[in-house]
């Protein structure tokens, strides 16, 4: 299927709401059409049989996914996903920005020094760190777990040394559709938990809930 068939089958079902499921989230939110166009941030095509597309809504950060199934080029399924943010940081009251930069070869998306003016300019930091998160698009969190673990895993002695000296762990922040208040969790595989402990990393979750309820 080409993406054009992909956008096509979504904007049919959006419009004709076969499934049920479809109506329940189209009476409470919208996703975002620019000239007059379904806007899709992303199409998974990692998966046996079928795709996931993920598409954003208006005035939320968690994403429509629909299921296609490729062989029958058949809408299968509407859900929500969470907004996943997945990275690994790393603080330091002690190190500066560069310092901590020259511990590892990966790179980084996002760094600041002690004294920099956070984002929203009324207040300043008061430690240094580093931010690396190789898959910031719409995806699946043991997904994105996944994609960073075998980030990490080529430096491994980079992101020892953070572990140890700057308190490196991985920080996820997750975004869900508060749709009927049961929101679920995160599940973590026990491969990726040994493969967590063989870097000493650990992880933390913060969880947001938004969105309307279902009618």
């Amino acid at each position: 299927m080409t993406d054009e068939q992909v956008i096509t089958l979504i904007e049919k079902e959006f419009q004709e709401k076969t499934f049920g499921v479809t109506e329940q989230y189209l009476e409470i939110h919208a996703p975002i059409y620019i000239n007059n166009k379904l806007q899709i941030v992303r199409i998974d095509r990692d998966r046996d049989k079928f795709i996931i597309a993920y598409l954003p809504v208006i005035d939320e950060r968690f994403y429509f996914a629909v299921y296609i199934d490729e062989d029958l080029d058949k809408l299968i399924n509407i859900g929500t996903e969470p907004d996943h943010r997945v990275y690994f940081l790393a603080t330091s009251e002690n190190f500066s920005e560069t310092e901590l930069k020259a511990m590892c070869s990966l790179s980084v998306d996002e760094s600041w020094n002690i004294g920099d003016l956070k984002k929203n300019g009324r207040s300043a930091y008061n430690f240094s760190a580093l931010k690396i998160m190789p898959n910031s698009e719409p995806d699946e969190f043991e997904d994105k777990l996944d994609k960073l673990l075998t980030y990490l895993e080529t430096d491994k002695k980079g992101v020892s040394e953070l572990v140890e000296k700057a308190e490196g762990y991985i920080q996820v922040a997750m975004d869900i559709h508060n749709g009927n208040g049961m929101i679920g969790g995160p599940s973590i595989k026990r491969e990726s938990i040994a493969r967590m402990h063989n870097l000493g990393l650990s992880i933390d979750f913060d969880l947001y809930v938004s969105g309307n309820s279902f009618r």
